[in-house]
């Protein structure tokens, strides 16, 4: 859990600067690094691993906007920081998806094709 909190708030850091970096193109890799870094949270461990990723994002998206002099700079006050500001949310996308996509073992029922009938 240790390391899904210090994923969060690397990818709250490098996202936060990188948004902003060309119009949408920017947003569109810290949204990827938001939802990369969500899945291998997932793959981690479970709802609490998530809950830790996206409560330490969250807060250094927060801390790193309105906390610190001059955050005003960071995520402006158009529609691209508004967009930012709802980069937690995405990793709701991954929470939604099944379990068994990030899992091990072998599904029930499915046979495996190296072993013999």
């Amino acid at each position: 859990m240790l390391g899904s909190v210090a994923l969060g708030l690397v990818v709250g850091v490098v996202g936060t600067g990188v948004h902003r970096a060309n119009d949408p193109w920017g947003l569109v890799l810290a949204y990827g690094t938001v939802l990369a870094a969500a899945v291998l949270t997932r793959a981690w461990g479970r709802a609490r691993a998530m809950v830790a990723y996206t409560l330490a994002l969250a807060a250094m998206v927060l801390a790193m906007g309105f906390v610190r002099p001059g955050g005003d700079v960071l995520i402006t006050d158009e529609g691209i920081g508004y967009a930012w500001l709802a980069a937690p949310a995405l990793v709701l996308v991954v929470a939604v998806l099944p379990a068994r996509w990030f899992s091990d073992q072998p599904r029930v029922g499915r046979r495996d094709p190296e072993q013999p009938s």
